[in-house]
């Protein structure tokens, strides 16, 4: 199934469970505005969700002229993928993580965090740019930051009708109908979104290592970057954590396992995939610094990034 037939399908999807959620809580009054509110918010969110994600995480866009060897990077990248040159743009969190949004690949943008571009060393560095190109070109970006917008949209209303439900005697199940609305659709909306996330993520996974030319510049970054979420907490992320599924690895605190509530795959498994896909020769240490037992000093100190040699020029965003 294409990326655009996915996307339809998820909107329709989204768009009949908000109908569902509204015939619960008002009859068929309730339905035909809880669908015209889901339609709105689906249009919304086709256009503006990208914005939206970028400003909850406060992604202050970057130009070459601030960093080069990063635009040339992702140029070369994008190039291989047969995709546009996308915004880049840099998150003041000293977590190491990244994610992609855009509804398509020609309004798609790629944001980094300070603590990626700060520990890891270039080979990884573009395995993961090359992961969110991936999504990218999969037009996995407009499909996730649409289900988030719309899971979100869903708890709001299925709130709303907890708290007024009560009194709406339109409701043919009565106090059940509005109980199922309440607890069931979030829940519902939810297992859909993380289901989407985690089966994207591997495809991305495998389309990433081709277009970076390599599957273990990502196989290392992914074991460096599940070692840093769990040492160097994300601040923004934690605010917002309907948007976790985005980031590569979950930006949350706490395990992540391939089940029905996850947003991702356990990244053991994806980095067992990816080593497939390569020799399937043991890993290894990983050049720049080890990954276990790190702290947000270790893991700075010991894990230089790509330019910290680089000649001397105007200082970047991330110093």
């Amino acid at each position: 199934m294409s990326g655009y037939s996915r996307t339809a399908v998820l909107m329709a999807g989204m768009a009949a469970l908000f109908a569902v959620v509204g015939f619960l809580l008002g009859g068929r009054q309730g339905m035909v505005l809880a669908f015209l509110f889901g339609v709105g918010t689906n249009l919304f969110a086709w256009w503006n969700s990208d914005a939206m994600v970028l400003r909850m995480h406060n992604a202050q866009p970057i130009g070459p002229a601030e960093e080069p060897r990063l635009h040339v990077m992702v140029g070369q990248l994008a190039a291989r993928a047969g995709l546009p040159m996308p915004a880049l743009y840099v998150i003041h969190e000293d977590q190491p993580n990244a994610f992609a949004t855009g509804r398509s690949p020609g309004h798609s943008a790629v944001a980094v965090t300070t603590g990626l571009l700060a520990m890891m060393p270039e080979e990884e560095v573009a395995g993961v740019v090359a992961h969110e190109l991936a999504h990218i070109r999969n037009r996995d970006t407009l499909i996730m930051t649409v289900a988030a917008s719309l899971a979100g949209a869903i708890g709001v209303l299925a709130q709303f009708g907890g708290l007024f439900g009560h009194r709406n005697r339109n409701s043919p199940l009565g106090g059940i109908g509005v109980l199922l609305a309440v607890i069931v659709a979030p829940l519902a909306a939810m297992v859909v979104q993380m289901a989407v996330s985690r089966s994207r993520e591997y495809e991305a996974d495998r389309v990433g290592a081709a277009i970076a030319g390599s599957p273990l510049g990502l196989a290392r970054a992914l074991q460096r970057l599940e070692a840093g979420r769990h040492a160097i907490p994300n601040g923004a992320a934690e605010a917002n954590p309907g948007t976790a599924h985005l980031f590569i690895v979950n930006p949350l605190s706490g395990t992540g396992m391939d089940n029905l509530f996850s947003t991702h795959p356990s990244t053991e498994n994806r980095v067992r995939a990816l080593m497939e896909m390569g020799s399937g020769a043991p890993m290894g240490g990983i050049t720049g610094g080890p990954i276990g037992g790190l702290t947000r000093e270790g893991m700075g100190g010991h894990a230089p990034g790509p330019w910290s040699g680089a000649p001397h020029r105007p200082r970047s965003p991330w110093g």
